[in-house]
């Protein structure tokens, strides 16, 4: 089992207070998962991303995608028209599957399409107008204190 010392992300960062269980929850998650379906993760642009997992044999029918709480989850179910086959060789793997991806803030899926085999999910992180960097302006100190009696009496 590993165990992470976040007391010194803690001294210098405000408000991260969730990030140690994140990152427990996925490390466990990681190591109970399997690896099936194989899959790719692409930065596309600044922002933009791209999940391609490898579907072969399943149809759109076949296919579940659910956002939930920063949580994707991809869900294959094999429908049984294979019963009456008699496999001599059966390597291509189409058994049920369910992969979860966790998202960051503000990532929102754009598109999902299946192409040869490939499932592509289209992700955009769309930051709100109050995270984007912003300037302060500096004011002069020519400022004076105003005297709240002599406004009084004015």
């Amino acid at each position: 089992m590993r165990n992470f010392d976040f007391s010194p992300l803690y001294r210098s960062a405000v408000g991260f207070d969730h990030l140690s269980s994140l990152l427990d929850s996925v490390s466990r998650a990681e190591s109970t998962s399997s690896s099936y379906p194989p899959y790719n993760i692409e930065l596309i642009d600044k922002d933009q991303y791209r999940i391609s997992m490898a579907v072969a044999g399943f149809v759109e029918d076949e296919l579940d995608i659910q956002t939930e709480k920063q949580t994707l989850t991809v869900k294959g179910k094999k429908l049984d028209e294979e019963a009456g086959r008699n496999y001599l060789h059966q390597g291509i793997a189409a058994r049920n599957f369910e992969r979860r991806f966790q998202l960051a803030d503000h990532v929102e899926i754009t598109a999902a399409r299946l192409a040869n085999g490939l499932l592509h999910i289209d992700l955009v992180r769309e930051m709100p107008e109050a995270m984007k960097p912003k300037s302060i302006p500096i004011k002069n100190g020519d400022n004076k204190l105003i005297d709240v009696n002599q406004q009084d009496a004015a």
